[in-house]
């Protein structure tokens, strides 16, 4: 399994990170999503096919789009 963290600026509410988790669980491989809202910072822990890109891709898709460094 793998897990990486993003930070996601645009997450301000309860509500945007429900809407992560529950997107982000919709992805086939995805075994769980934790998402901070004080630090802004989404966990994802995963396992093929799920991938970085698709869940970068998702995310940007919903309008979370991942900071890059």
């Amino acid at each position: 399994m793998t897990t990486i963290q993003y930070k996601v600026p645009s997450i301000s509410c309860h509500h945007c990170a429900h809407t992560i988790k529950m997107e982000l669980q919709e992805v086939k491989g995805v075994n769980s999503v934790d998402v901070d809202v004080e630090s802004t910072a989404v966990t994802v822990r995963f396992d093929p096919p799920a991938n970085e890109g698709v869940i970068e891709k998702l995310l940007e898709e919903i309008n979370y789009p991942v900071q890059k460094p």
